[in-house]
């Protein structure tokens, strides 16, 4: 499974490169706050929704701090999808919060 940092994926949306972030937190979780225009896709309901996805776009997941998002890398990694973990989580993100 490919892994980055919060800060890497900062560096990515800064830069503006084709990659779409979502986090699996839950909604009270979500409700604190989430990086702007991240697709908001609990782990709890994953296996129903994921559905939705491109599977032509890449895909950044995140969760409070790896763990969540990296179980949802590995369901999408077995549909061929282009998705990476951010390790770190939520908690090491220092960009905007929305």
């Amino acid at each position: 499974m490919k892994q980055i940092t919060a800060k890497e994926l900062a560096d990515k949306l800064e830069r503006k490169e084709a990659i779409k972030v979502i986090d699996v937190r839950e909604e009270i979780e979500v409700a604190a706050g989430t990086i702007p225009g991240a697709i908001h896709m609990p782990l709890s309901l994953f296996a129903t929704e994921a559905n939705q996805l491109d599977p032509k776009s890449s895909y950044a997941l995140i969760c409070q701090s790896g763990g969540r998002s990296g179980m949802a890398c590995r369901m999408l990694e077995q549909y061929d999808f282009d998705v990476c973990n951010v390790s770190d989580g939520i908690e090491a993100w220092t960009g905007k919060i929305e």
